[in-house]
């Protein structure tokens, strides 16, 4: 073997299998209908990681977040009821 040449046995070199759904009973093709407990349980995922992405780039720009505050509050304070 060259140097740095890597073998086909190598496990660096192995393909991970695609990643199951993370939720169990998945339907397994897109013509299966979905239910709505699924549906849910996928949006309700989505979600979580929406927000948690969200509050990891507040928490890594803290300018941008105060700026977005306050153009919010002056929002608040022009508008009219």
């Amino acid at each position: 073997m060259a140097d740095g040449a890597q073998s086909a046995e190598d496990p660096r070199n192995a393909r991970t299998p695609r990643s199951t759904p993370d939720t169990p009973g998945a339907p397994d093709t897109p013509d299966t209908p979905e239910t709505d407990a699924q549906r849910r349980r996928r949006r309700a995922q989505f979600l979580r990681e929406l927000h948690e992405a969200k509050a990891l780039r507040d928490r890594v720009q803290p300018r941008r977040v105060k700026a977005a505050r306050m153009r919010q509050a002056m929002r608040m304070r022009t508008f009219r009821w």
